[in-house]
């Protein structure tokens, strides 16, 4: 965390390290989930998953026609 202190001086350095030292605890603590997922639901959030991906890559197909001026 010196680094980030040096980039963004002395106060800022040590609110970011705070913060990030909050996070890690918490990331942490919740690692390994303690509830136990149906099958249905497994597929369900696969699903999500699978839509998930298909919007960002029809944002990005968007985000390229728009910029090429394909019409």
């Amino acid at each position: 965390m010196v680094a980030i202190e040096r980039i963004f001086g002395e106060r800022i350095g040590s609110i970011i390290h705070a913060s990030t030292g909050k996070i890690s605890s918490v990331n942490r603590r919740y690692a390994t989930p303690k509830v136990k997922l149906t099958g249905g639901a497994k597929f369900a959030l696969f699903l999500l998953e699978i839509y998930l991906m298909f919007l960002v890559g029809l944002l990005a197909y968007k985000f390229w026609t728009i910029m090429h001026g394909v019409t």
